[in-house]
């Protein structure tokens, strides 16, 4: 008789929603599968010029219900359904929406379905730049310092920046809108059949790098602190939360229809959500003062220390420090970079923007433009990257900041701009490429030195992700940038294996996550180990992107 237990881990990305079925007892992935959102693929609901971006609660549960069943689908010679202990889920964040009091997301009502603001607001979505600088401003006249723990500065990609913002901008919702949840604590309670908004289980996670929620004020800010920044805030904390919980605890189980449509037992343990890097850095088997760097369109980086050395400090300019937000019983460190994959799909956007026009051509049919659309566009980073990597390095004078999508950390900024300098009429796309390239490197070395500014030692990294796996240009550049080994996980989908290993945990199967993580972890399949004769020229170049990134700063801050 087949005894073994098996986990669903269930990863929420930008663009789609993926989930792999695990052994508990060696971390085995049996098979796996991925949704890409279908409206969010047609661009609905979403306005990149005012930086809107926008996702439908219905592409969140298509992809749920669908990705899970090709799962089980792909294993239903295998007879494993019946084994399924856990499911544990992780996502972008902060990535919140308008709920009612039945905990219903307002879009899934008939009124709001075609309506941007009842929709989840993606973490990428910088509206609320405004609203986070009056945050801001009003934190710095209060007596308690209530953004002592998320680095000193609030930032328009958070919880309450957002929620302002939609409750100015649109009245219909304002007067809809009961609660407002992170997608992390949504899909646990939407799983168990939850249907009232007071009884969402909040993630430590989320809330208390998101939302200002912290042990030491006892919960979150007092009501009075949110209604002096706007009145339209006044009672808000009471419909939210003070309790949170850690993600090795179960939310509940699943309901009966969702068992039913999944096909899976009644007693299935939902465990508490959190967000991808920080089950992912779980996944990656993250270590004290080994910074675990989640690779994909933007960067997180994720770091544990045990909370005596850090001993109520705070590390300025991060994105948060949080008892519990990693591993139960550490401290764990949030920061990142806005922009880092997408820094890269930019710049091939613009170089193909000819290929737009190949179905004009009197040349070729459309079938054959298509075709060699993709094949090119495919094609483009893979070359850029080969030819980077040829050109004499000494001859660098493209110099790039990497704040296309403004500046996570150190200091958030979603204000701020990219540029780029140093162009000539020697400057072609292989050499953008490499600048660009280098920004985001140096992005990252900036991170790591405002930690050890700050007193928080990087003894290591650890690479996780799609740019961690498939450009080893990129990774052999940021070892040699940051002067240290890079670590590539084996799993292919680590963020799912995280959740896997907190869905093992909440059922019951292991005792901790640290005893999840050593059953359960891959190991890693390469080290990028930094070359010594390189370390004059980023050093060099460090100081140039340095240089340029505070002259941009100033210009933006002069206009």
């Amino acid at each position: 008789m087949n005894t073994t237990k098996y986990v669903i881990g269930v990863d929420y990305g930008s663009d789609s929603v993926r989930s792999i079925i695990v052994n508990t007892a060696t971390g085995e992935e049996i098979s796996s599968a991925v949704h890409y959102y279908k409206r969010w693929k047609d661009g609905l609901f979403c306005n990149s010029s005012i930086n809107q971006f926008r996702q439908h609660p219905l592409d969140y549960i298509e992809g749920l219900q669908e990705s899970i069943k090709e799962c089980i689908t792909k294993v239903e010679h295998l007879d494993i359904a019946k084994n399924i202990k856990g499911i544990a889920v992780d996502t972008t964040g902060s990535t919140p929406i308008a709920v009612n009091k039945n905990g219903t997301p307002l879009a899934l009502t008939e009124e709001f379905k075609e309506n941007p603001n009842a929709m989840f607001v993606l973490w990428k979505d910088h509206t609320a730049v405004k609203e986070a600088a009056e945050i801001n401003a009003h934190a710095a006249k209060a007596e308690v310092n209530y953004l002592k723990n998320v680095g000193g500065i609030y930032s328009s990609e958070w919880f309450w920046a957002k929620l302002l913002h939609v409750l100015r901008a649109d009245e219909k919702v304002r007067n809809a809108c009961f609660s407002w949840v992170e997608h992390c604590d949504w899909i646990p309670f939407f799983l168990t059949g939850g249907n009232d908004a007071t009884q969402i289980k909040r993630s430590r996670c989320a809330a208390g790098h998101k939302a200002i929620w912290s042990e030491e004020f006892d919960g979150l800010p007092p009501d009075d602190f949110f209604a002096e920044i706007d009145p339209l805030l006044k009672g808000f904390t009471g419909n939210l939360f003070q309790d949170t919980y850690t993600s090795d605890q179960p939310a509940g189980q699943i309901s009966a229809e969702w068992a039913e449509r999944l096909g899976l037992p009644t007693d299935v343990v939902i465990g508490v959500g959190a967000f991808d890097a920080h089950m992912g850095a779980v996944g990656g088997q993250i270590e004290p003062y080994h910074l675990c760097k989640i690779m994909g369109t933007s960067t997180c980086d994720i770091l544990i220390a045990p909370s005596e050395d850090i001993n109520n400090r705070t590390i300025k300019g991060i994105c948060g420090q949080v008892n519990g937000s990693v591993i139960p019983g550490m401290l764990g460190l949030e920061a990142g970079q806005s922009a880092f994959g997408d820094v890269y799909a930019w710049f091939k956007h613009l170089l193909s923007w000819p290929l737009q026009q190949l179905h004009q051509s009197t040349l070729i049919n459309s079938e054959t433009a298509a075709a060699l659309k993709h094949e090119i566009e495919d094609n483009i980073i893979k070359e850029l990257s080969v030819q980077a990597s040829q050109l004499p390095e000494e001859e660098s004078i493209e110099v790039a900041i990497d704040w296309l999508n403004g500046r996570r950390t150190p200091d958030a900024n979603q204000e701020l701009k990219a540029s780029i300098s140093g162009l000539s009429l020697a400057s072609n796309a292989p050499r953008i490429f490499r600048a660009l390239a280098e920004a985001t490197c140096f992005g990252a070395k900036s991170i790591v030195e405002r930690f050890e500014h700050e007193g928080v030692p990087v003894k290591g990294i650890i690479g996780i992700g799609g740019v961690a796996k498939k450009s080893p240009y990129i990774m052999q550049m940021m070892a040699d940038v940051l002067e240290m080994p890079i670590r590539i996980q084996r799993s292919e989908q680590t963020c799912a294996l995280g959740a896997a290993m907190f869905a093992a945990v909440a059922a019951g199967i292991h005792e901790t996550v640290e005893d999840a993580v050593k059953a359960m972890g891959t190991g890693f399949e390469k080290t990028y180990t930094p070359n010594p004769a390189k370390q004059n020229l980023y050093r060099k170049h460090y100081l140039k992107y340095k240089a340029l990134g505070q002259f941009t700063e100033q210009t933006i801050k002069a206009n």
